[in-house]
């Protein structure tokens, strides 16, 4: 029997994967164990492995698409196997029978309305005859105006084809037709709007009785009368005129057919739409054939002739160029990224206190320490130790924020942000206090490692109780950091710089760091900040006591 595979949550704050690509096709063998894809979360890509045998049936995510939690991923059952039950799911439910029922009883009353309205004999409307009505192309679309008509009453029309460019609250949407036919009438005119379920069109047979057709329909509903008709008909006249007038080209006498945002664009750009060939279905000209357009030689000419005839100016240097930007994909780390810090910054009251702490001692230590055979100590490791002691000894730093409660930690998970390509994760280095400084080292240079390269589990990204964040690196002399929840406190690890500074009453060269506590107030007060500071800046100064 055929299993069924969703989208896994394979982090804690998931709620969303794309697959970045697959390792099997449909057709293929699978056993158990096998990786079918490689999924991205909000934290990083990582290999989802199959806990089913048999053969791969059906795709339900393409590579590089987003699908939520849950959402089918695969099915895994035996070759020719009938899954169209589980593509579809159920079909003909207690409650779609219910509602068929009723739509069939509303159906036959309409009908029977209908006939019941008047003594024309048109009450019915013609066979093969489909009034088109103003479709919702958007969830929240109450209304559409019709931007441009590309058919024309008389035109034919086959299924498929497309009748209309519909603006909606959202965008410019190209409407096609479900039917085949000759377009009858035209309800809504370019640049009307008219609610959603409006009569949009009629699409018939050719020679049909267009006003009975529409008699028809209104004794069920809204009544027209002929002279609203010969008014309609007098209006769609003049608007056809003045629409051709508007889109007639000078050179060949035809309909320009464009869509409306490169209109928008060509008009802003003062570009003429009958110099442009459309690349677009029947040579409609789209959003990229005006990006891309090139004026002619002759155009050049023309233009340069007109600015010679100017008046003689002082020559200006302007500058010269194309506005452009793109529009990129938000990965589902970015997202995440963003979802967690504007929550963070929005959610817990920031506050920031900062120090300079002298490096000259840690300088020295650091290069003792570097001599030993197999040693590699960062100045990152030092204050990732000096941050671990120093909470053990301020313990109401290392608390999370639980609303009616404040949960402080008895361990101590210092969390290291680390920048990626597509944003910035954050490894944990668990039981810091516990680690000497190249443990530490070591630890962080793994977790760096496996997170640049996309291989870090979700397990040991979770749990920080303290974060540190180090731009010093890139030269960044101070900054502040956006709290990494549910921690109450970061610190913000700025370069060592060389600069003059006062010792002993003279003035000598000396080497600083500055470092930025940001505090969640809700847990962190400001005393219980700066004292934590205060101890975080004897360790970091004396070195020799966090090796013992």
């Amino acid at each position: 029997m055929a299993t069924v595979v969703n989208m896994p949550r394979l982090s804690d704050t998931m709620e969303e994967g794309t697959v970045a690509a697959w390792l099997k096709k449909v057709g293929d063998k699978i056993e158990e164990g096998d990786i079918l894809a490689e999924i991205e979360t909000d934290k990083a890509t990582m290999e989802f492995e199959s806990f089913n045998e048999g053969t791969l049936l059906h795709i339900g995510i393409p590579e590089g698409e987003t699908a939520p939690v849950d959402s089918l991923l695969a099915i895994i059952g035996e070759e020719g196997e009938d899954i169209s039950g589980l593509i579809n799911g159920s079909e003909n439910t207690e409650e779609e029978k219910e509602s068929e029922k009723e739509a069939t009883e509303e159906d036959n009353e309409r009908k029977e309305e209908t006939a019941d309205a008047g003594n024309q004999t048109s009450a019915e409307i013609p066979e093969g005859v489909e009034i088109i009505k103003m479709p919702r192309l958007s969830d929240t679309m109450e209304e559409g105006t019709v931007a441009t008509w590309l058919k024309q009453v008389g035109d034919t029309v086959e299924e498929g084809d497309i009748l209309a460019e519909i603006e909606t609250d959202k965008a410019t949407m190209e409407f096609e037709s479900f039917y085949s036919g000759t377009l009858l009438h035209i309800g809504i005119q370019e640049g009307e709007s008219s609610p959603v379920d409006a009569v949009l069109a009629v699409i018939g047979p050719e020679g049909t009785d267009v006003d009975a057709v529409l008699n028809a329909k209104s004794s069920s509903g809204k009544k027209a009368t002929s002279e609203s008709e010969k008014k309609e008909e007098k209006s769609e006249s003049k608007t056809d005129t003045s629409s051709k007038k508007e889109t007639k080209s000078v050179s060949d006498g035809e309909r320009i057919f464009a869509s409306p945002l490169a209109k928008k664009i060509a008009e802003d750009k003062g570009i003429d739409l009958s110099d442009v060939t459309g690349s677009g279905d029947n040579g409609r000209i789209i959003k990229k054939d005006i990006e891309n357009y090139q004026p002619s030689k002759a155009d050049a000419t023309a233009t340069a002739k007109v600015e010679s005839s100017a008046p003689s100016a002082l020559p200006i240097s302007l500058p010269v160029g194309e506005e452009g930007s793109e529009e990129v994909k938000n990965s589902n780390m970015r997202k995440a990224i963003a979802k967690a810090l504007g929550n963070s910054k929005f959610t817990a009251p920031h506050f920031y206190l900062t120090i300079e702490v002298d490096m000259d001692n840690a300088k020295e230590s650091r290069a003792q320490i570097n001599s030993l055979p197999d040693t590699k100590v960062s100045f990152n490791d030092m204050v990732l130790k000096a941050c671990a002691m120093a909470l053990k000894k301020h313990p109401q730093v290392n608390t999370s924020w639980n609303g009616d409660t404040t949960r402080y930690n008895k361990h101590i998970h210092m969390g290291v942000a680390v920048a990626v390509d597509e944003g910035l994760v954050v490894p944990v280095v668990k039981f810091a206090d516990q680690l000497g400084l190249t443990q530490i080292g070591a630890a962080v240079k793994d977790l760096a490692g496996k997170a640049r390269n996309k291989k870090i589990a979700p397990s040991e990204m979770e749990g920080s109780t303290f974060t540190v964040s180090n731009l010093g690196m890139f030269g960044i002399l101070e900054f502040t950091s956006i709290i990494n929840q549910p921690n109450s406190a970061i610190l913000s690890v700025g370069a060592i710089v060389e600069k003059p500074v006062v010792k002993n009453g003279e003035i000598v060269v000396g080497s600083t760091m500055k470092l930025t506590l940001a505090c969640d107030h809700r847990t962190v007060d400001g005393a219980v900040g700066a004292q934590f500071l205060q101890t975080l800046r004897y360790f970091v100064e004396n070195p020799v006591t966090m090796l013992a």
